[in-house]
């Protein structure tokens, strides 16, 4: 049981934040990330959506798990709040997924000082692929083509097999010059896809430089490692095995169940890994086009390729983002574009229009619902586009 003192010192330590004027923060975060719970019960706090839906799948009834960011919120730039600082203090384990999807964690658990907290990286002992995903674009400076992540393809195994999608096309895309990938977007119909810059659906070069921290000449983010492991199924029965583990050692009394509600989860990850590689082996041409890098180790695990245009969604993109999205779709004869739910897509689906192709979704699982279950529904639902875009 919890002592009353660290009650009283987490108020201590939120005097700071209402001093600072901090307490604008979403309304329901406290009621959602640390509730009135049974004190017997394992107090389990989960970073966001992906983390809570293995931990509650394991925890079962065991123990109260809440999810500190509430799914929809945009998670790679988020800033805390009092009422997480409050929920880390009063909580025994946090489950993260790691590989720096939580940048603001750290100092959010130092304001905590909860010294007795059990802290799970589920992503631990898994080796990253780089934030971006293995494709050839010329550089708009010198017009040579650069593998943006080939090293990292290369390196990255699943202890199956690796797969270096970059390497695998360098040779036929290394002798395009910048002309010829202006050309090449002229013969896919640029008109409309400048269109679509000049009418404002897409913000001008001069006032969309992309600023953000990392950021390479071709116009793509070259942060060391990509955080979305979860949308790999193999990966997430290791991220599963990961939090099971850190529960049992945090909650032994409980081991029985963690174990078996593991194993109940995994088999379903297993039986879901094996219906895509079912499907999509069928298919020889498995180019796709996100508007996120959320999804290389699942190309890797089924032998996708990915271009990603866009590291993480944006409201906007620039006239060379459209432009490398119409050589992409000649060159691949690439049949559909994939946003994300919860994201406006209103430039994608006239982008995509313009292009003559289809405009899929592809769901991230940043946002949904509350549910284990909803892993397997979005996951299907991907399964399910892919197939679409492929055929």
């Amino acid at each position: 049981m919890r002592p009353i003192l660290r009650r009283l010192l987490v108020a201590l330590l939120l005097l700071p934040f209402a001093a600072a004027g901090c307490s604008t923060s979403t309304p329901d975060a406290q009621s959602q990330a640390s509730p009135e719970t049974s004190d017997e019960r394992l107090q389990v706090i989960a970073t966001f959506l992906p983390m809570y839906l293995f931990t509650k799948a394991i925890a079962g009834d065991a123990a109260d798990v809440e999810v500190l960011i509430q799914p929809g919120t945009e998670v790679h730039d988020y800033q805390s709040t009092p009422e997480d600082v409050r929920a880390i203090a009063e909580a025994d384990v946090l489950v993260q997924n790691g590989l720096n999807m939580e940048e603001f964690l750290d100092s959010t658990i130092d304001s905590a000082q909860n010294s007795e907290l059990v802290v799970i990286n589920a992503s631990e002992n898994i080796d990253p692929v780089g934030e971006l995903s293995p494709v050839v674009f010329p550089t708009e400076e010198s017009g040579e083509a650069h593998d943006h992540g080939e090293s990292e393809a290369a390196e990255h195994s699943h202890g199956e097999e690796t797969h270096s999608h970059g390497e695998e096309t360098a040779a036929g895309e290394a002798d395009h010059s910048h002309g010829e990938e202006t050309a090449a977007a002229s013969e896919s119909d640029p008109d409309h896809a400048e269109e679509t810059v000049a009418a404002g659906e897409a913000t001008a070069a001069d006032d969309h430089a992309h600023d953000h921290e990392g950021e390479s000449a071709g116009g793509f983010h070259t942060h060391a490692e990509n955080p979305h492991v979860w949308l790999d199924p193999v990966l997430a029965v290791r991220q599963v095995e990961t939090i099971r583990d850190g529960l049992i050692e945090a909650d032994p009394n409980n081991a029985e169940t963690y174990e078996a509600n593991a194993a109940a989860y995994i088999e379903e990850l297993q039986a879901l890994n094996a219906e895509f590689e079912q499907r999509l082996g069928a298919y020889s041409d498995r180019t796709f086009i996100s508007f996120h890098d959320a999804f290389p180790y699942l190309a890797e695990r089924y032998d996708l390729q990915q271009v990603a245009i866009v590291a993480i969604p944006e409201d906007s993109l620039s006239p060379t983002d459209i432009q490398q999205t119409v050589e992409v779709v000649k060159e691949y004869d690439v049949k559909a574009l994939f946003g994300e739910p919860g994201v406006d897509n209103r430039l994608l689906q006239s982008l995509s229009q313009d292009l003559g192709v289809e405009l899929q979704t592809l769901d991230s699982l940043e946002s949904g619902e509350l549910d284990p279950q909803y892993y397997f529904t979005a996951m299907n639902q991907n399964l399910e586009a892919l197939e679409t875009a492929f055929q």
